[in-house]
């Protein structure tokens, strides 16, 4: 079965929204390294169709221009993008498609496809929040930045636990940090129970 991981620039306090008003002060080579290694594991991405409409405004006109970041443009280009929108969609940008059908079920019946990569999303927080809440996201990497907006769109909102198990953490020059979690499974489940116990471990011999 394919993994899904999903990017996303979040506030200190869990804002997701509106990245455009408070995201680009933070941004420098160690993000754009870990942005693109996230995409750059994948030949499918999935999108939300407000953050695909900002892909396909950007990302066609950088590989045509050939600037530094063309190669990351054409990669994009030539990926597989399927969006997810209530709405019928045409497409101008290649190798662009729509997702049909029930959300939870297509995207479950698209990582039981084959293939030999991981299917990517960036940004598309309402997508991930539904992906998240039915167990089909299998990296969530989190770009922290050290500002709290105090009011937007978050990404942890009302409803049940979603326990979660740090793989990584990294820490930018600009005081970004770079966390990739995985699923720590559910109460009573092994992988919930091993999440446990690391903590367990992390708070008898602190760093």
């Amino acid at each position: 079965m394919r993994r899904i991981t999903a990017g996303l620039f979040i506030s200190l306090d869990g804002v997701v929204g509106e990245p455009q008003d408070w995201h680009f002060p933070y941004f420098n080579d160690e993000m754009g390294a870990a942005v693109g290694a996230q995409l750059a594991s994948a030949d499918t991405v999935l999108l939300g169709r407000e953050t695909y409409d900002s892909f396909a405004g950007a990302w066609p006109g950088r590989e045509a221009a050939g600037g530094e970041d063309a190669g990351m443009a054409k990669a994009l280009g030539d990926a597989r993008k399927i969006v997810v929108s209530r709405q019928d969609l045409e497409f101008t940008w290649r190798n662009s498609e729509q997702l049909a059908g029930d959300l939870v079920e297509a995207v479950t019946e698209l990582k039981q496809q084959p293939g030999a990569t991981d299917i990517a999303m960036s940004g598309s927080p309402s997508i991930v929040q539904q992906l998240l809440a039915a167990g089909l996201i299998d990296e969530l990497h989190l770009l922290v930045h050290p500002i709290a907006l105090r009011s937007g769109k978050r990404l942890f909102e009302e409803g049940a636990p979603i326990p979660l198990r740090l793989l990584s953490a990294q820490t930018f020059t600009t005081g970004v940090l770079h966390l990739i979690y995985t699923s720590a499974g559910t109460p009573g489940s092994a992988g919930y129970d091993d999440a446990k116990v690391h903590l367990a471990d992390v708070a008898d011999h602190p760093a």
